[in-house]
């Protein structure tokens, strides 16, 4: 218990810096000027360094290993003051007397979300591969229900730091082009706790050291390892590896339409503002918080009492009920004109957002043979970039066509939940007889 513990509560200071991220990178960019059609470009940065981070990072530390430090936790020494220092500079975008709307202003924002992902990549990464590394198949659902409840806790946090810092007095609005004090305490909030769990985890975990790690996957650890590129580790990779990224298309393509859309959803329904400069929107980023507070607390309850205790084999069927729920909460949050109403509509989506963060990672390491583990992390994250770059790309055609309206926007990520649930059929757990 105490080791599940260490391996799973550090992703809660990660998650904090993510959920700032992407609760308020919209509305710190329509804040500095940014036009929203081309908000899609913004939202293409962090995905695209996912994709190259991760797959290095994992193949690379495969095949490393310090006596004093692991394989995996070096990354972690490394990315998490990094990540730190630059959600510090990520809120002052506008403090440097660039102006508003300012092609200076917006290339710092975009450097700065472009570092921001790069650090937060590298210290994602630990966590995800110490789950393959330490965890045995029976503990597998517990485990990455545990980590997706502790991220949720840190998304706790970091959405209601803007909602309560404004209770406490600060300023929630500031002069035009600049970012309010109260998300700006949030970040700098946010880089505090990556820093303090990074090294709770650092200094917990003892990770296995190569022969106890041969031993515990069940290969020869006398055995030279071939190195494979990604082209060959790809071809050879599980088929339900496959499986799970075709179904991650949908799943993520429908999450970037959440985090770009909701806040201007929002705002549009029920403050019936577009002004990213008024009030009525700044309230309603405020909100979008508080509604993501509801998402976290939803998750962290389903993932300790239902995914935690669910069969290896029911992973597919939990998916298509999370991805299900998920879908009809997004098209109920771009439907509704009430804020409350509001609030059941994130307790769908906190369902979808717990199930589609835990349950594919589980199924997929089943078929994994433990030499390659980490590389295949990382080339998975691929297939969560990927579809988070497509829906940018995307949004540059469907927000004409839709009128410019984010509530259409955010129907559409919908449907593409629902579609999602409807063809989780594709996935095939093995059962022991079928090995």
């Amino acid at each position: 218990m105490k080791i599940m513990f260490a391996i799973t509560f550090g992703f809660m200071g990660v998650n904090m810096a993510f959920s700032l991220q992407t609760s308020q990178m919209s509305r710190i960019f329509q804040t500095l000027g940014a036009d929203p059609n081309k908000l899609g470009l913004f939202f293409i940065l962090p995905p695209l360094i996912g994709m190259i981070v991760q797959p290095i990072l994992g193949k690379f530390s495969d095949g490393f290993w310090s006596p004093r430090f692991g394989r995996r936790m070096p990354i972690l020494m490394v990315s998490a003051p990094f990540a730190a220092i630059v959600l510090a500079l990520l809120p002052n975008a506008g403090s440097f007397g660039f102006g508003y709307g300012s092609m200076a202003a917006l290339i710092f924002g975009a450097t700065a979300i472009l570092l921001m992902d790069l650090s937060n990549n590298a210290c994602m990464q630990p966590f995800r591969m110490i789950i393959g590394d330490m965890v045995n198949e029976d503990q597998k659902d517990q485990a990455w229900s545990w980590q997706q409840a502790f991220s949720n806790i840190g998304g706790v946090l970091a959405n209601l730091c803007p909602f309560v810092l404004t209770g406490f007095g600060i300023a929630n609005v500031a002069k035009r082009g600049v970012v309010p004090t109260s998300v700006k305490l949030s970040f700098y909030l946010a880089a505090f706790v990556l820093l303090l769990t990074s090294i709770y985890t650092i200094v917990s975990v003892k990770e296995y050291d190569p022969i106890t790690y041969a031993k515990y996957h069940d290969f020869d650890y006398k055995e030279k390892k071939q190195k494979k590129s990604f082209i060959t580790l790809m071809k050879e990779a599980p088929k339900t590896f496959w499986e799970v990224a075709f179904i991650q298309f949908f799943a993520y393509f429908g999450i970037q339409y959440l985090w770009t859309y909701s806040t201007g959803t929002i705002a549009q329904n029920v403050w019936h503002t577009a002004n990213a400069t008024s009030a009525g929107f700044q309230s309603a980023g405020n909100w979008y918080g508080i509604l993501t507070f509801v998402q976290s607390i939803v998750g962290i309850l389903y993932g300790f009492l239902v995914l935690s205790r669910t069969s290896q084999y029911k992973r597919p069927f939990w998916y298509r009920i999370g991805l299900l729920a998920g879908g009809l909460g997004m098209i109920w949050t771009a439907l509704t004109h009430n804020q409350y109403v509001l609030i059941f509509a994130f307790v769908l989506i906190g369902i979808c957002f717990l199930t589609m963060h835990a349950e594919p990672f589980a199924i997929f390491t089943t078929s994994t043979d433990g030499q390659d583990d980490g590389a295949y992390m990382g080339l998975f994250n691929i297939f969560i970039c990927l579809p988070q770059i497509v829906a940018s790309l995307a949004s540059f055609v469907l927000f004409p066509m839709v009128g410019h309206s984010m509530p259409a926007m955010t129907i559409i990520g919908g449907i593409a939940w629902l579609i999602g649930a409807a063809l989780m059929g594709v996935i095939h757990v093995e059962h022991p007889a079928e090995n």
